[in-house]
Parts: structure tokens; sequence; C-alpha cells
């Protein structure tokens, strides 16, 4: 059956060698590849971070189609299969993690809502405002 395969794959490549048209233009070497040909260069690049969300969001869509049939069978699975999917749920979710920790997901209104929040929540747990006046401070206002 491989040896079908190469020798259709092998053949596709042959014939659109042979029979294809082998008429070259500066539109067909140009390479943007669909759509309206650009009159103008664009005004700026894409950011490198666009393409990290991009790859987290294909790996993310990875994680969620393996994890669909595994909650519907892991009971039949048993302590093997809990800890296959632990093992790949952590390779899937540390490179998510590096994402987040080097700042690729925090740009636009999202990095200053995220910031408030984390601000409410680190007040709320106990942990002293930075902008806050200190009791040391009223002592040396008072000197």
């Amino acid at each position: 059956m491989i040896v079908l395969v190469v020798l259709f794959i092998a053949g596709s490549f042959l014939a659109s060698t042979i029979l294809g048209p082998k008429r070259s233009n500066s539109a067909k070497r140009a390479p943007y590849e669909c759509g309206i040909v650009p009159e103008t260069e664009p005004v700026e690049r894409f950011s490198t971070k666009f393409y990290l969300v991009a790859m987290a969001f294909i790996v993310l869509d990875v994680e969620i189609v393996f994890l669909y049939p595994f909650f519907t069978t892991y009971l039949r699975l048993g302590v093997y299969g809990l800890a296959a999917m632990g093992v790949f749920l952590l390779v899937a979710l540390v490179p998510f993690g590096y994402l987040l920790s080097t700042g690729a997901v925090s740009w636009g209104p999202a990095k200053e809502y995220v910031a408030r929040a984390a601000e409410r929540v680190l007040r709320a747990s106990g942990m002293p405002d930075v902008n806050a006046p200190s009791a040391n401070d009223d002592n040396e206002v008072a000197a």
C-alpha cells in the first residue's frame, strides 16, 4: 500500500510538471500569494506577538481535540490514562505559560484591565497598596 501511495505522489508531480503550463510572469513570481496585488508597502509589519498568539491558539485547539475523547472514556483508561493525559497537559500548557510570562498576550486595553484586576486581588488578599501612605510617612511629616 505504501508503494502505491509513493507511486501516486510521484506520478502526480510528474504529470503536473509535464502537462502544466510553463508561462511565467511577474505576477506568478511575486511573493504575494493571493488576493489583490498590493500597490504600496504596508504601513507596519505584524508583530511577532501575533504569531505567538496564533501558535498558542493552535496548541490549545489540539489540546481540546485530545481532551474530548479522553473525558468520554476516562473511566475505562484508569490510572494509566490519567497519567498519560497529565503528561500531555503539562507538555501542552508549559509553552502557553511561557507565552503568558513573556507578555505575548499582554497588549492594548486588556493589559490595563489585567493590571487593575491584579491590583484589586492583591489588596483583597491583604497585600499593602504601594501608593498608600504608610505609618512611617506620618511620623516623618510630623517631625
